[in-house]
């Protein structure tokens, strides 16, 4: 009888690694050559995700102790653990930092002292604004809370909504893409986005109780503008209506392009709003509207009032 108690033993299979390696080479050279690269990587000079990620999950628990903060944490020992983690957590960000100011600073001339009392400067600004952050939360928070029905709590909302947790990471990831750390803050945007399906884009300000309910799908652009009690549903998306380019082609940035949402305004689930129009205080936006035009405060519209004004072709 045949041994069937052990597999039989074959040969590793051939991967062609050198292969394979060399072809890599050549073509990171080809990319780095061709794009005025070849010298900004002699060493990985970029934030780290996976350090911006813990970062964040600190912060939370930094600004919301008791309810984000670790397990076993007692009130008699918040001041503590705020304090300590703190401590080590801008370190961490001012690292990061550091790595951002002086991949684009480097190539501007600047050295290495002015970097750091750069990145200082803006963490030291940022923490700052941490006491000033957890406020205006309290109020996205509140506003989460009675703008929901099926809210029991506001210990709910802010375990359990992802509006909330979008929210949080974007009044950082604001402070930070005002103070000069762009691609810092558009990880932590990201960050978010990938857990909740919900893109905010930091550059856009938000005012206070600001609330997204349910959530996923929802994009709110860079240049977007929203004032304070506004109120937002899934898959809304607050856009760009078109891209000019220059003259070579190239697209234009850093122009305003995106919606204006006024005081007190709901946008229903779906809607879309592109292009930099405003939305007067206190309109509610249909379902499923597809506009491109600025509408008066206190507006209704609808899919169904929308094709039948006069005109109403263009704000669909």
């Amino acid at each position: 009888m045949s041994d069937t108690s052990h597999p039989k033993t074959t040969s590793a299979p051939s991967w062609q690694l050198d292969r394979i390696v060399d072809e890599l080479r050549s073509a990171r050279a080809r990319w780095r050559g061709e794009n005025g690269r070849n010298r900004d990587f002699d060493a990985r000079d970029l934030p780290a995700r996976e350090a911006v990620r813990d970062v964040m999950e600190a912060l939370c628990g930094v600004l919301f102790p008791m309810r984000l903060g670790p397990v076993d944490l007692r009130a008699e020992s918040e001041d503590f653990y705020i304090g300590h983690t703190l401590d080590l957590t801008l370190n961490t960000l001012l690292a990061q930092a550091r790595l951002e100011l002086g991949h684009t600073a480097r190539r501007e001339g600047a050295d290495d002292h002015e970097i750091e009392a750069r990145a200082v400067a803006i963490i030291q600004e940022f923490a700052l604004a941490l006491p000033g952050l957890r406020a205006l939360l309290d109020t996205d928070v509140l506003a989460a809370y009675r703008g929901d029905p099926a809210a029991h709590s506001v210990d709910e909302v802010l375990l359990c909504y992802p509006g909330v947790l979008a929210i949080i990471h974007h009044r950082m990831a604001h402070q930070l893409y005002g103070t000069g750390l762009p691609l810092l803050a558009r990880i932590i945007a990201e960050l978010a986005h990938s857990v909740t399906g919900i893109d905010i884009h930091p550059g856009a300000t938000i005012g206070n109780s600001f609330f997204i309910d349910h959530g996923t799908g929802v994009v709110i652009g860079e240049t977007a503008i929203i004032g304070d009690n506004v109120r937002i549903y899934q898959a809304v998306t607050l856009g760009a209506k078109r891209f000019p380019t220059d003259a070579t082609g190239g697209l234009q940035k850093g122009h305003p392009r995106h919606p204006i949402l006024e005081d007190d305004v709901v946008i229903y689930a779906g809607a879309t709003i592109l292009g930099r129009v405003t939305i007067g205080k206190g309109s509610t936006i249909g379902g499923n509207v597809w506009l491109t035009r600025s509408v008066p405060p206190h507006s209704n519209v609808t899919q169904a009032n929308l094709l039948n004004e006069v005109g109403g072709k263009d704000g669909l």
